[in-house]
């Protein structure tokens, strides 16, 4: 049980450790973790999580050297030049600002300098205990309008994503707005009380169909962890805190090894049953203990 009251990252900790896996080995074959993403192909789904205040350009470095997508977070167009230019295919994820200016400035650098897709992390706008106040490193915050998020998705050519979003409200209303996506995330339990991603990931692709690129953010702790999200509607999920040893104790080749393992223990888990690629996941497999 979690040890503080309402610590949302061990809650979904405990309700992925209850996640069961069936086996469907025999007759199985070799599988492809082979994945494609926004016009793009990578070798895994699994994901650099949307990092700050890191060495970004060696996690980046390491994430193409793994043949994985990249995330990042909060940092100026210095810090994101220099990650772009590593070559590693980026996913901006921006912060709510107060400042329009601040959002519109780094979408604009992102477009014309090769970023995958942008983003906002929405739920970064609400402290944890203060709804009224929230700046990060002293930098003032405001939860966007409807027709914010809609100027500012439509700002742009790139494929938007809403990082934040957690119910099937929230996903209906990201397809309203035009976003190519969603992050399922609570912010490394910046919300208390949050149902676990993996928990609410099945009913909300059920409401979206295949009309929103579903992303599950935070809990991802290895390739076992991978593969039930993924075999529960996930298409991608993105590897964060566990990248954080390596990466200062390492660099890039830190990175780069420790989404290699996940990938391998992903792809242990296909074999194990009978998945032959990622199109071919099957809900079914998993047990709720």
């Amino acid at each position: 049980m979690p040890e503080i009251p309402g610590d949302s990252i061990a809650i979904a900790r405990e309700y992925m450790d209850s996640l069961l896996v069936e086996s469907r080995i025999l007759g199985a074959e070799k599988p492809s973790t082979r994945f494609s993403f926004l016009g793009n192909t990578f070798e895994t789904p699994i994901m650099t999580a949307a990092l700050s205040h890191l060495d970004l350009v060696g996690m980046a470095e390491g994430a193409k050297q793994a043949g994985a997508p990249v995330s990042i977070g909060m940092g100026d167009t210095e810090e994101f030049g220099r990650v772009l230019a590593t070559g590693a295919r980026v996913m901006k994820i921006i912060k709510p600002y107060a400042d329009p200016e601040a959002i519109h400035e780094r979408i604009r650098f992102a477009e014309e300098n090769g970023a995958m897709a942008v983003g906002m992390d929405i739920e970064h706008a609400v402290n944890v205990e203060d709804a009224e106040n929230s700046s990060i490193n002293g930098i003032p915050m405001k939860l966007p309008t409807m027709d914010e998020l809609k100027e500012y998705i439509h700002s742009t050519r790139l494929p938007f994503f809403i990082k934040g979003a957690l119910s099937v409200q929230d996903a209906m209303r990201s397809i309203e707005l035009g976003c190519r996506g969603i992050i399922l995330s609570h912010h490394n339990g910046l919300m208390r009380y949050s149902v676990p991603p993996v928990m609410i990931l099945p009913k909300i692709r059920e409401a979206a169909g295949n009309r929103l690129l579903i992303i599950v953010d935070g809990g991802i702790a290895s390739g076992f962890d991978a593969f039930k999200a993924l075999a529960l509607g996930a298409d991608a999920v993105t590897v964060g805190r566990p990248l954080m040893p390596p990466l200062r104790e390492e660099g890039a080749a830190g990175v780069c090894n420790t989404l290699k393992t996940f990938t391998a223990q992903l792809q242990a888990m296909m074999l194990r049953t009978g998945t032959k690629d990622l199109e071919h996941m099957d809900p079914t497999v998993i047990w709720h203990n």
